[in-house]
């Protein structure tokens, strides 16, 4: 039996380029890199040298504070590089494939969690609060699942070669909480589950996000915890425990308005762009933004040193607007411009239409003026411009009262597109996060 949920706050950016046609197999990558920023809250520790061979499902880097938590190599081969940044910080581990093999026979250390966290799977789950990979010693009040991804050109999360062991996975997610197992899916997708409590989303983007479901079903309160991932590692999960066997294999979108042939890749989590990019770039007057992930939450990266940063199973190519030249600036009533406020003309052709968007901001850094234009956009039950103000005083006390334990940076993405006062909303969240997570813990 599944519960249905419709959100009516949000917005779907009508973005070209959508990925489609069939998934073209990639034959060509040979290096794929892990970067321990992508997995927050624990201090990584290198277990390798350059040179080292390793296996699929091999540790390339160890948790400090708990160090049967690995983040773990996705290919057989050999460590390429160990990139170091300012102050010696470990900015990826690169290994270079030495065949074609993408799964690799697991020896179980026991429990399912041992099991997690020696094959690197533990660290591609979230908890909430704080948005960090989950603390082990704390157990999960509820366990999320998400089924879907809403942001703009998102393709689907699930294969056809996954279906067969999410099952198995829930079965195993439940094992580790006294609570529920939540299954969020798109409505009307026909997704069930035995074992998951399924519950059925409709609405525009941030429906696929986790903490937008869990905000719906049950909000996380002070002193509580809860798990959250995609159906894709619980798929994982799944096949680890049914088969003992571990793969890393994804599904990649290869996306936006300068991607030449949008389609989708399947390939290796951490692939290197630049083998995935080849040829797939328009030639346009002006650069090409190349960002691993989607448009709102993405990181921006570099084609040729880049890779895909986890969690995302998404490359975006946009233009980044350093030629445009447009009569009368901001005050042009040029009917292509978009604005989710009806400035422009635009509006009167509909505003589902594609639009060729680029990576200006258009506007400077502006005084923060309650105005109420986040909450069109945030479906949650919080006053997200209120939240913003007393993570920027870091008044703990207010920032507790007023739900900074619900959200996580990415729940700020759309509010951050629309906010005219241009503040970079997700990283102030995400500051916030890691300073109440240093007060108080």
């Amino acid at each position: 039996m599944s519960t249905t949920i419709n959100i009516k706050k949000g917005l779907d950016i009508p973005l070209p380029g959508a990925a489609g046609g069939e998934t073209v197999k990639d034959t060509t990558t040979r290096l794929f890199a892990v970067c321990p920023d992508d997995f927050p809250g624990y201090t990584w520790k290198i277990a390798v040298k350059v040179g080292d061979k390793v296996a699929i499902g091999d540790p390339l880097l160890r948790a400090k504070e708990d160090p049967e938590i690995c983040l773990t190599s996705m290919v057989n081969g050999n460590v390429k590089e160990i990139n170091r940044g300012a102050r010696r910080k470990i900015e990826y581990v690169s290994v270079e494939a030495s065949d074609s093999e993408s799964v690799a026979a697991f020896s179980s250390a026991g429990s399912v969690l041992s099991d997690m966290k020696k094959s690197g799977l533990y660290a591609m789950m979230r908890q909430r609060p704080f948005d960090i990979v989950p603390m082990a010693h704390v157990k999960p009040r509820d366990i999320f699942v998400t089924s879907f991804d809403s942001a703009p050109l998102a393709p689907a999360i699930l294969s056809k070669e996954d279906t067969p062991y999410l099952e198995s996975g829930l079965k195993a997610l439940a094992s580790l909480t006294d609570g529920k197992v939540y299954l969020g899916v798109r409505e009307g997708s026909g997704i069930n589950s035995q074992v998951a409590e399924v519950i059925e989303i409709g609405g525009p983007h941030p429906t696929g996000n986790v903490g937008v479901q869990i905000a719906a079903v049950k909000p996380v309160n002070k002193g509580e915890v809860v798990w959250t991932l995609d159906v894709r590692t619980a798929a994982r999960i799944g096949r680890m425990v049914k088969d003992s066997k571990l793969s890393f294999r994804t599904v990649v979108a290869i996306t936006g308005p300068d991607a030449e042939n949008p389609h989708l890749v399947d390939t290796l989590d951490g692939a290197a762009l630049g083998s995935l990019l080849k040829g797939q770039i328009k030639k346009t007057e002006g650069k090409v933004r190349v960002i691993s992930g989607n448009v709102l939450t993405g990181i921006k990266v570099e084609t040729e040193s880049g890779f895909l940063r986890y969690p995302y199973r998404q490359i975006t190519l946009i233009d980044e607007g350093d030629q445009a030249d447009e009569f009368m600036g901001w005050a042009s009533m040029n009917p292509k411009k978009y604005s989710v406020k009806k400035t422009f003309p635009a509006f009167l052709r509909g505003l589902t239409k594609p639009f060729n968007f680029d990576a200006r901001i258009k506007g400077g850094h502006r005084a923060m003026i309650l105005s109420g234009e986040y909450d069109k956009v945030f479906p949650m039950d919080i006053y997200p411009e209120y939240l913003i103000k007393a993570i920027l005083a870091k008044d703990i006390e207010k920032m507790e009262q007023l739900g900074i334990y619900e959200v996580a940076p990415e729940d700020f993405a759309l509010p951050e597109f629309v906010d005219t006062s241009k503040l970079e909303l997700q990283k102030i969240v995400r500051d916030g996060l890691d300073y109440l997570r240093k007060e108080t813990l």
